[in-house]
């Protein structure tokens, strides 16, 4: 260790703020258990005791981490980093363009609009304006079909509760219209008069979505409800077609399947009738509306098809046995279609690598669509042109974003940023480890071009596993000085995700969540065995469900690790359900109400396998204050519980808790508060990995 116990020990007298005990014990199908830290789940955030605590475990931690040796140079090399701009692909109305960017020192992305690609860009709404903190973000803002208005949600904080704003582009004027409650927009009308939104009908319940329809000049108690959930893990959800004669909407059980019906909504308009019209129901597999062109239909669906295909439904005569396949069913994974006019541009992904094909609206093939390099690649289209923008993206090129002309696939460079760092100075390699089962796992290799792997490079493994994510390559400048340093980056498609499409996904979730973590230790082995680290230089990190991922990994397999980065996780899993939106998840992971998934929770949750005496790897874990998807009692209860049972020496490997007051699941964040994150962590894992000098 570079950083000598000595050097650490003034800081850690005690080891550890004082954790009191206070013994909860219940029985869970015939299982005895007893939680010490149940105080710590302060679920209305008014307790003193919590309060306190936390203020001293977060004053450790910086007492720890402020003094390291390498903070001040990784300090200035990302704030030079976090420094250079970044800006969205833009949306298309009209002869107008609409999108955000943030440039320089600024807090928060600053919406932008212009007459025409190459007018002169106007300011619309710059959030750093509105707190003097930084702390407002714009989290989503929807022009109408003219351009004329664009509603937006803005939160505080990295709440995310978005209130509704609606603004006039002509002028940057608010118009009265404002809703709060966790809002999102689902469709406007053709005229602009009106639109479709989803919102929490009570912010203090998470499982109270509701659909409704709301005229610009109205007061939203006014605005009538047309889809209420009914149940805590269905989650209902609408769009609303061009021409607005049809509202699509669906219940969503999880990430693997959904309903979806059809109502006429000019009829509804007429005399309020609300017909669902079932097109899908009952049904094992996602159904997403992509396309509405005057009664017909086009959707993706993974019914049949764990890969994805494409329908085109009737919806005079909606069933199922009069669908048509459009696209059928290819060995790449369909990630998501675009459609432009007259065309669909389907987006696969190939061992994580993304791929284009252009089809006719009956699924003739019009040719690829080139991406600029084996990266990610994604695209924003609008029903009315064949102008595209494409969003690129690898490990070793910055976030580009191209302007395409569909017809002949023809791309010319918009906008790209101008980074500070080399990025042909890292290599990116795709490697595959083999699971225990003899599942290939493939994991991208990032290093300087000139690290070899002689068995003694420190090394990152990045993952996820869950939710039909995927981890596709893209961009991170904050990795540079990491890469400078002769460290390695492994980043693992883990099952769980949605590499391999809907297979890959179910084989890692509820009963077969194991494989996940089975994917990981098999990267990790891989890497070791390969001669590019071992597992005392070795790094895992992961946020939300990746929170999860390093919990269990550091309680599981504490050999394989130095240390892991935990951020805004889930860690007890017998009681994680109970708590904010969590039971919108039971669907991938399972609950401890059931005797049988109780089983399988309890096998893994991390906060209910630290053995007493146990070295486990140097942890920092991390969660924020005002996070309403992810509880930050998951991290207080797995630090009191670890700095209290593990054997690790508290001033070389230690379990820090940074409990963030100012932020929530991580979007929204200031860019102070961003470098100050970023700085934490790198050094963290510097020093843990023996580069912090």
């Amino acid at each position: 260790m570079i950083l000598t116990t000595l050097a650490l020990s003034l800081f850690i007298d005690p080891p550890y703020p004082v954790t009191p005990t206070e013994p909860v014990t219940e029985t869970l199908h015939g299982v005895e258990l007893t939680d010490d830290y149940r105080w710590l789940e302060d679920l209305e955030a008014d307790s003193p005791q919590v309060e306190a605590w936390t203020t001293e475990q977060n004053d450790h931690t910086r007492a720890m981490l402020d003094q390291l040796p390498c903070r001040k140079e990784l300090s200035d090399k990302l704030a030079r980093l976090m420094t250079v701009g970044s800006v969205s692909a833009p949306s298309m109305r009209g002869n107008l363009y609409f999108y955000r960017k943030r440039s320089g020192e600024e807090n928060q992305s600053v919406l932008y609009a212009c007459e025409g690609i190459d007018g002169t860009p106007r300011a619309l709404l710059d959030p750093n304006k509105l707190d003097a903190d930084g702390l407002i973000s714009l989290d989503w803002y929807v022009p109408n079909h003219d351009g004329s208005l664009v509603a937006f949600g803005l939160s505080r904080a990295g709440d995310e509760m978005s209130k509704l704003h609606v603004m006039r582009t002509r002028d940057g004027d608010w118009l009265a219209d404002e809703i709060p409650g966790k809002v999102s927009l689902a469709g406007w009308a053709p005229d602009g008069r009106a639109f479709l939104y989803s919102r929490l009908a009570d912010p203090s319940d998470a499982y109270s979505r509701v659909i409704k329809w709301h005229e610009i000049g109205r007061n939203q108690r006014h605005d009538p409800t047309l889809l209420r959930q009914e149940e805590p893990s269905r989650i209902p959800f609408a769009s609303l077609s061009e021409n607005g004669r049809w509202m699509m909407c669906g219940l969503s059980d999880g990430w693997s399947r959904n309903d979806l019906w059809v109502v006429d909504f000019d009829r509804w308009e007429r005399d309020g009738t609300m017909n669902k019209i079932p097109v899908a129901v009952g049904l094992d597999g996602r159904f997403r509306p992509i396309a509405l062109l005057g009664d017909r239909m086009w959707m993706t669906s993974t019914f049949d098809a764990p890969n994805g295909m494409i329908w085109t439904v009737d919806l005079n005569a909606p069933d199922q046995e009069n669908w048509r396949v459009v696209v059928p069913e290819q060995k790449d994974v369909l990630r998501g279609v675009s459609h432009a006019r007259g065309m669909l541009v389907a987006r696969y992904i190939e061992d994580v690598v993304t791929k284009f094909e252009r089809f006719d609206m009956e699924g003739r093939s019009l040719g690829k669509l080139e991406t600029p390099g084996l990266g990610s690649a994604s695209l924003s289209t609008e029903d009315d042109r064949t102008e595209a923008f494409m969003t690129y993206s690898s490990y070793n090129e910055p976030r580009t974003i191209y302007r395409v002309d569909l017809r002949n696939g023809e791309r010319t460079l918009w906008e790209r940023p101008d980074v500070p760092v080399d990025p042909s100075s890292v290599v990116v390699k795709q490697v595959f480890a083999t699971s225990p089962d003899g599942t290939r796992v493939p994991y991208f290799l990032v290093h300087r071009k000139d690290v070899e792997p002689d068995g003694d490079n420190p090394c990152l493994i990045y993952g996820y596993g869950g939710f039909n994510i995927s981890m596709e390559p893209r961009f991170i400048a904050s990795y540079f000085p990491w890469f400078e340093a002769g460290g390695v980056l492994a980043v693992a498609n883990l099952r769980g995700g949605g590499e391999y499409g809907e297979a890959w996904h179910r084989a890692g979730m509820l009963e077969s969540k194991q494989n996940v973590f089975d994917d990981l230790y098999a990267v990790a082995e891989d890497l070791i065995e390969s001669k590019w680290t071992t597992s005392s230089q070795l790094a895992v990190m992961g946020g939300s469900n990746g929170g999860l991922l390093t919990g269990v990994a550091a309680t599981q397999r504490p050999d394989l690790f130095a240390c892991a980065i935990s951020s805004v996780p889930l860690l007890d899993m017998l009681r994680y359900h109970q708590f904010l939106m969590a039971k919108f998840w039971v669907p991938e992971y399972g609950s401890s109400e059931d005797s049988k998934q109780f089983e399988w929770l309890r096998r893994y949750s991390p906060y209910h396998n630290i053995d007493e005496g146990t070295d486990y790897p140097a942890m920092l874990i991390k969660a924020g204050e005002n996070d309403n998807r992810v509880h930050p009692l998951h991290a207080r209860k797995m630090a009191a519980r670890l700095q209290a049972l593990a054997g690790n020496d508290p001033g070389e490997k230690p379990i820090l808790l940074w409990v963030d007051r100012d932020s929530g699941h991580g979007a929204g964040k200031p860019l102070e508060l961003r470098i100050r994150d970023l700085v934490d962590t790198w050094s963290f894992i510097m020093w843990q990995t023996g580069l912090c000098r």
